[in-house]
């Protein structure tokens, strides 16, 4: 069984990483691989064309190679709420959740991740053109194998951009470094609420796959939530992961990038989750008809997760 990502070395997919390096697969009878397919929309076309099982990525990232979504399946949430900070030069001096200040600016954010970050500033009252914030790409984060929160912390200290919107272990290299400082973290509550159910971190499989083999993708659902419930009991795990995965110095601060997530790290797709998935979506022309949360979410895994989430 072949698992997609488009970040490795990063927090945001990782009760998924987590559930193949600890062996939650190898529990179900799963032998189980991760593959790294930057972008999310190219991890997405994998798994379109049967070359991965499961994609582990952002929710919305689906409708770049499954149009309204049809022929995919949500199965899981790896984490409740949008999920990516925006991390700006700290000699800047911008105060938290400051945006006028980002006139101007420079920021980096990787493709189809950056649509959240869009929709935010849209949300709010911007007009990227007419307020000039630029978002461009980071530089090196297409190199194979690279991961992108680390590229984007490299960077901003080489002075590439002024600022990213990516992952929690990406920003938390840049704030360690003394370059970086949070200015916007959805999630917690710095910056504006109506933001929060954009997307979410997902469990993904095709119909094609659901279909072939009903039994591997129970058994994908049950690994990634028991990864959950055990890193939330024992946090230490994710270093025990980082160590077996991450660049050394990315593997000694994994654990407290995830402390930070725990609370946030359940199985459940609510249907307030999937309406404001929706609504993003449509925004963006990404969903171009309506789409039942039933068509979407495998609701028959509920009772796992249920039953293991909650244990």
């Amino acid at each position: 069984m072949k698992l997609g990502v488009p970040d490795l070395v990063s927090n945001s997919y990782f009760p998924a990483i987590a559930a193949v390096e600890l062996g939650f697969f190898d529990r179900e009878g799963v032998d189980a691989t991760i593959e790294l397919i930057y972008p999310s929309n190219r991890t997405f076309e994998a798994l379109r064309h049967r070359e991965v099982d499961f994609v582990a990525a952002p929710a919305h990232s689906v409708l770049a190679a499954f149009p309204n979504g049809s022929g995919a399946r949500l199965i899981a949430s790896l984490g409740q709420g949008t999920y990516w900070l925006l991390i700006m030069n700290r000699k800047l001096g911008i105060a938290p959740g400051d945006l006028d200040a980002l006139k101007g600016r420079r920021i980096g954010a990787a493709p189809f991740v950056e649509l959240s970050f869009r929709q935010l500033l849209l949300d709010s009252g911007f007009v990227l053109e007419r307020d000039d914030i630029r978002i461009v790409e980071v530089p090196g984060a297409k190199e194979p194998g690279v991961s992108f929160g680390i590229a984007a912390a490299k960077a901003l200290e080489a002075g590439a951009m002024d600022g990213f919107w990516a992952n929690g272990l990406g920003a938390e290299v840049a704030i360690r470094s003394g370059v970086g400082a949070v200015v916007l973290d959805v999630r917690r509550g710095l910056g504006p609420d109506f933001a929060f159910d954009y997307t979410f971190p997902a469990l993904v499989t095709s119909e094609a796959a659901l279909a072939a083999d009903p039994d591997l993708v129970a058994a994908g659902v049950r690994a990634i939530t028991a990864a959950e419930a055990a890193l939330r009991s024992d946090v230490s795990l994710a270093t025990k992961v980082g160590e077996a995965l991450f660049p050394p110095a990315e593997a000694a601060m994994i654990a407290d990038v995830v402390a930070r997530d725990l609370s946030y790290y359940t199985p459940h797709i609510s249907e307030k989750t999937f309406a404001g998935l929706s609504r993003f979506a449509a925004g963006f022309g990404l969903l171009t008809e309506p789409v039942k949360y039933e068509d979407a979410v495998a609701t028959q895994f509920r009772p796992i997760w249920d039953s293991i989430a909650l244990a």
